[in-house]
């Protein structure tokens, strides 16, 4: 098998589109080579631990509405040519992201990575729910058949926020400064949203090499 390390935010819509390029690649080759491991980065690693409301934040960050529109405009053009629906009206806050990066982290300990990470996604930019709220990563999780009593548990205490941070940081160490970024095989680094017919090229000469050194 060969890793397959995503470096990404739930809040990141780039993320969710490239995941879904992803999905469809390894639904078309269900004995892929993959092992895939999500990692953390926070694209706003200074926001309030309570988040902050969407427009104040848009207004921040792109200064105002029209600014917001231009820059998500190829988002939403993405997003539809990927077949996916985002609710950026109905999205009211803007999170702070480290606890859905703990929850990510403590699926993996449980084999429901992947799993987790399609459901934050979907939360939040189908439904518009709030993925810093600890109630909402508890309804996750028990979505995901994790045992949501132990994550509100963990949620309310400060497990992992420092290893959290701690990946975050080494991660702009090597480099990276944008999501979703693939590292293959833990030596090529693929950056943003890619499309279904480019992992479908990268699994297939994977594949062949591997046959190849049998």
């Amino acid at each position: 098998m060969v890793k397959l390390d995503i470096i990404s935010d739930p809040i990141c819509p780039w993320c969710y589109i490239g995941k879904t390029n992803l999905d469809r690649a390894l639904e078309q080759i269900p004995d892929h080579p993959f092992t895939i491991e999500w990692h953390p980065f926070q694209l706003n690693p200074t926001m309030p631990a309570g988040g902050m409301g969407r427009r104040d934040y848009l207004e921040g960050k792109f200064g105002g509405k029209e600014g917001a529109v231009k820059a998500y405009a190829p988002v939403v053009t993405a997003a539809e040519a990927a077949g996916l629906k985002i609710d950026f009206d109905g999205m009211q806050r803007t999170p702070n992201t480290i606890d859905a990066h703990r929850l990510i982290h403590w699926a993996g300990i449980e084999g429901r990575q992947s799993f987790i990470v399609q459901r934050l996604f979907e939360a939040y930019f189908r439904d518009a729910r709030d993925i810093g709220d600890h109630e909402v990563l508890a309804d996750i999780a028990d979505g995901c058949e994790m045992d949501a009593a132990v994550v509100t548990k963990l949620l309310n205490s400060d497990a992992d926020i420092e290893n959290i941070q701690k990946r975050d940081a080494h991660s702009r160490e090597m480099g990276i400064s944008s999501v979703p970024t693939f590292i293959v095989a833990n030596q090529h680094a693929v950056p943003g949203a890619q499309p279904t017919e480019m992992w479908l090229k990268v699994m297939g000469e994977i594949m062949d090499q591997i046959e190849a050194d049998e």
